[in-house]
């Protein structure tokens, strides 16, 4: 497949706007051939909602909200980032997979962090699942931001069959840097080579830019082959839209050059985790 990762910017707790711009790069994307669009975590919404998210979230299976996104995803694949509201109206940070109209699945941000300038945990509720799940184009996972700094969640989704590992963020700068190059980058594309190469996947990376309530994001999105080799990275703090082809040849490549995946044995992992947590 050919894969296009959206870097793009939001705007905060206006839904409609999101979705417009969100239509817009699709069509762009479909316009190249792309068979799968990634954008940026809470992409619809906006990051920074506090108190706004109960206003803001949706039941995404049923919402009429997102009727033009389930359009859409007839003519592409959709990845984006949403509040999503549970059965039991708790609210979670989600990304949503679109396909052939409709809702195909959602991954329930795992870690939201509350740390820093970090307040998720006041406002959303914690994912409990990390599972990888059919689509047209293989079995593939959704992470969400803090999900990537958790090894134990790609461990997680490549064991259950992952062969793409999509990860979405709204990673804020640093403001000590100083160079050209965030060393947010250089940190996350060394966690993002290292999955990529140990599980023998791909890592598909979208990250959001501009600014929202005095926090700056940086983007540097990126996708990365099951080698570690960075194949397609987008500009820094700018908007941009990248595109990679997805080989699954090359994961069977990958794999069979190098077995550490192929051997990789859940029991021992299983067995001791057990122990560990025994003790």
């Amino acid at each position: 497949m050919k894969a296009a990762i959206a870097q793009i910017e939001c705007v905060l707790g206006d839904i409609d706007k999101n979705i417009k711009k969100h239509l817009e790069y699709c069509e762009e994307a479909v316009s190249k051939k792309a068979d799968i669009i990634i954008f940026p975590e809470l992409s619809l919404t906006g990051y920074s909602l506090k108190d706004i998210n109960t206003e803001i979230a949706v039941d995404p299976y049923r919402s009429k909200l997102l009727s033009r996104i389930r359009q859409m995803s007839r003519k592409i694949a959709i990845v984006c980032g949403l509040v999503e509201e549970a059965e039991d109206n708790a609210l979670y940070n989600s990304a949503a997979y679109f396909e052939g109209g409709e809702l195909m699945f959602t991954h329930r941000k795992v870690y939201p962090p509350t740390y820093g300038l970090f307040e998720e945990f006041r406002y959303f509720s914690r994912g409990k699942d990390c599972r990888a799940h059919e689509t047209k184009f293989g079995k593939a996972a959704l992470l969400v931001c803090e999900d990537l700094w958790h090894m134990s969640l790609p461990y997680t989704a490549a064991m259950d069959g992952a062969r793409i590992i999509i990860g979405i963020a709204a990673s804020p700068t640093k403001l000590t840097d100083s160079s050209e190059i965030p060393s947010n980058y250089l940190i996350n594309t060394e966690h993002h080579r290292s999955y990529a190469r140990l599980l023998s996947s791909y890592m598909l990376f979208a990250n959001r830019v501009g600014y929202e309530d005095g926090v700056n994001f940086w983007g540097g999105s990126e996708a990365v082959d099951p080698f570690g080799n960075v194949i397609a990275a987008a500009k820094f703090f700018e908007e941009d839209m990248i595109f990679a082809d997805i080989d699954d040849t090359e994961i069977r490549r990958a794999r069979q050059m190098a077995r550490h995946f192929l051997d990789e044995d859940i029991d021992v992992t299983l067995k001791n985790l057990g122990r560990i947590q025994g003790e």
